[in-house]
């Protein structure tokens, strides 16, 4: 195997905090000597995650095996999900910054393809992925991130899974979103108006939807990373450590989301890196 220096475009402070988080959590697990140091787990990590290198590339870089690289890997993707914003936590302190407006929007992370593939393919993408709800201001900053869902979940299906319209109704903070997302039952979401032969009124309203340009300034810091594809699976688990709402019931899906065919229960498990 050959070896060459490369780079990571992120910024020391990143890799200063990562490491800071792996370090306090040594100490209080009692673990006195690994491998690698907090700072060497903490680059491997962010190569990993920034790049999509293959866990036997990061271990014959990093001089420890693929297994380990994995196990460093899974231990601060935990760290950081335990420091990520709650769901009930985000649209509150939204509200207490001064912010009246919220988007709210879905991406696809693209993902390997794995044997059961049908569940993680995207017919809107056309390409396999895992589906990720993104809450955002209308600067496009992100506020808060769902967990993973298999790709084929429509939006609207995943923002139900996870409680995001019982939250942003509670907030009572107007939420724009995609047309994906029509039929929400939540009062605050807004969706653009469907059809061709909108009325001229409709069709003047549709562009002029506030922050229609933050879904894709936020769900582009989450792609900034690169797709996966081919070289290594997806993050194991979700920038946030959300789990589906308790009050969710699989029912009987609308016409609209049933004819898309996107429609998965939260029952199927999100794609895990290999080992």
């Amino acid at each position: 195997m050959l070896f060459y220096r490369a780079a990571v475009d992120l910024l020391r402070p990143t890799l200063n905090y990562l490491a800071g988080v792996i370090r306090r959590h040594r100490k209080a697990i009692g673990s006195t000597w690994r491998l690698l140091n907090p700072g060497q787990q903490a680059l491997l990590v962010l190569a990993h995650l920034r790049k999509g290198q293959t866990f036997a590339e990061l271990g014959a870089g990093a001089e420890v095996s693929t297994s380990t690289a994995w196990r460093y890997v899974q231990e601060a993707v935990a760290l950081l999900s335990a420091r990520s914003p709650k769901l009930a936590a985000a649209p509150r302190k939204a509200r207490q910054d001064g912010l009246h407006l919220l988007v709210l929007d879905g991406t696809l992370i693209a993902c390997d393809r794995v044997r059961a593939d049908r569940p993680y393919y995207s017919a809107k993408h056309r390409c396999h992925g895992m589906n990720v709800q993104v809450i955002a201001g209308p600067d496009g900053a992100i506020l808060w991130t769902s967990g993973a869902l298999p790709g084929r979940t429509h939006d609207l299906t995943a923002a139900r899974v996870w409680g995001i319209l019982r939250e942003l109704d509670k907030t009572g903070i107007i939420t724009p979103a995609d047309k994906g997302y029509q039929g929400a039952e939540a009062c605050v979401v807004f969706t653009p108006y469907k059809g061709r032969d909108k009325p001229e009124a409709q069709k003047q309203a549709n562009p002029r939807t506030p922050g229609s340009a933050a879904p894709a300034n936020a769900n582009a810091q989450l792609k900034s990373g690169g797709s996966s594809a081919g070289s290594a699976a997806a993050p194991a688990r979700p920038a946030t450590s959300s789990r589906p709402s308790p009050s969710y019931r699989t029912t009987k899906p609308p016409e609209d989301e049933k004819a898309q065919g996107r429609v998965d229960g939260p029952a199927v498990r999100p794609l895990r890196g290999r080992r």
